[in-house]
């Protein structure tokens, strides 16, 4: 499918005022949480609340910071998700896809609102 990129805001709800920060996530179905760069946990000042162990592309385990929370803005979608610190570009994984309802698609390497759901976010609560 090749790589997508998204301009997405990224902001600290317990900072008002931050001013908030604009970014190129790489899109990543295959990943599950948001990563920010530690440039990013700084400029935002967000805490630490937990670590947790990754496995890397290698096969290689790293102990990394959790941070949150972190305020997630694309088009008219919000979301709000934890952030594991860890390396040079913001990543928008599974987690906060799904949370903000929003759709890869492939023949345009976009990153859109669900088609299905375009004014409102819709999710399963069942």
């Amino acid at each position: 499918m090749g790589l997508i990129n998204a301009k997405i805001i990224l902001s600290n709800p317990k900072e008002k005022d931050l001013k908030p920060i604009e970014q190129i996530a790489l899109v990543d179905s295959g990943a599950v949480h948001l990563s920010i760069p530690e440039q990013i946990k700084i400029q935002l000042k967000l805490e630490e609340i937990d670590q947790k162990e990754v496995i890397l592309a290698d096969g290689t385990k790293k102990l990394v910071s959790y941070v949150g929370p972190v305020e997630i803005r694309f088009k008219n979608r919000v979301g709000f998700a934890g952030a594991l610190v860890m390396g040079d570009q913001v990543l928008l994984g599974k987690i906060p896809l799904e949370d903000m309802d929003l759709v890869i698609i492939p023949g345009t390497k976009t990153l859109e609102v669900n088609p299905d759901s375009p004014n409102i976010a819709t999710s399963i609560a069942k």
